[in-house]
């Protein structure tokens, strides 16, 4: 299933018209373990003003993410590239929904410009899903990694991408580009799907991480869930399972954490040690990497887990 809404061109317009006549899910109160800075230090202004400058979107905003404070202080931000608006309509998503704008064909040449501006050595893109092109956008994802290269040829690339679901060589073109690492979400367990994320299927998305390595079995690949929608713990382990089978390197694991009143509720609020319980599953089971805690999300300390991949791949290497 696949969610595009027309848009109204108007200030006004709810971000999910979609939810609009849903009922109110219950909002739970967070528990003490889950805090975060207020954002208001000088480096989060001068990051939100190069953001602003150069006329782009960012999912720290877009999805209202709770580590924004203290990301944007350091000036790590991740852009967000294809517009504001997202053709899906998932349940646990704070991005906007409805019908995108056409494509800004500018738009990677400023991502490049505001990467050097900010000094990133790590840069992470994503995107909102636009199964209303013809590649899901996989061309302006390629085209943006060729514009940092030019620019700042130093600076690191990671993708999160969409699921580019039925669009046949989409994958092919955002990997030929070589980022440094790939990442997709599969966002939960595949029985949550239908609830959670109703336009992807989980199979697709574990095909697509796997299409990753059969193109390049050097090139990093990266993955994550939310917990805290219902999932069972045996569920999660499948997934660990799944994900390794199709050679996956690092797995991020994160509470989630409901938007508003009309996104899907939080069912529960995982304590920090089952986090860590599943951290020494995950390492276990094989992975390079893995970050598991109540604030994980998929592009906080990039840079930082990213040398930490490279170097964990050295020493599996000097160990076989």
């Amino acid at each position: 299933m696949v969610v595009v809404l027309d848009a109204i061109s108007s200030d006004k317009r709810s971000r999910h018209p979609e939810k609009a006549h849903r009922a109110d899910a219950p909002v739970a109160k967070k528990p003490d373990w889950i805090r975060v800075k207020a954002p208001v230090s000088k480096g989060y202004a001068e990051t939100q003003r190069i953001v602003r400058d150069n006329g782009l979107h960012t999912v720290c905003e877009e999805a209202g993410c709770p580590n924004i404070g203290e990301c944007w202080e350091k000036k790590h931000a991740t852009f967000m590239i294809m517009g504001d608006t997202c053709t899906r309509a998932c349940a646990f998503c704070n991005v906007k929904t409805g019908l995108p704008s056409a494509l800004d064909v500018a738009e990677p040449v400023r991502v490049a410009e505001a990467t050097a501006k900010l000094g990133l050595a790590h840069i992470v893109i994503t995107s909102v899903d636009r199964d209303d092109l013809d590649d899901g956008g996989a061309g302006h994802f390629a085209a943006t990694i060729r514009a940092i290269r030019a620019r700042c040829p130093t600076t690191t690339i990671e993708v999160l991408t969409p699921d580019f679901l039925r669009k046949d060589g989409a994958v092919e073109t955002v990997a030929a580009a070589k980022p440094d690492v790939f990442n997709h979400n599969l966002e939960t367990v595949p029985s949550k799907y239908l609830t959670v994320r109703p336009g992807a299927r989980y199979f697709a998305s574990i095909r697509l991480l796997q299409r990753v390595k059969e193109i390049d079995p050097t090139m990093f690949t990266k993955s994550g869930i939310m917990v805290g929608l219902g999932e069972e713990r045996n569920e999660v382990m499948q997934v660990m399972d799944d994900l390794r089978a199709a050679g996956v390197d690092f797995l991020t694991i994160g509470q989630y954490l409901q938007p508003t009143r009309k996104h899907h509720e939080v069912v529960r609020f995982v304590p920090p040690e089952e986090f860590k319980a599943y951290e020494t599953i995950a390492y276990a089971k094989g992975f390079l990497m893995v970050s598991a805690s109540p604030l994980t999300r998929s592009s906080h300390h990039a840079g930082e887990d990213f040398a930490r991949l490279k170097a964990a791949r050295h020493a599996a290497h000097r160990r076989g």
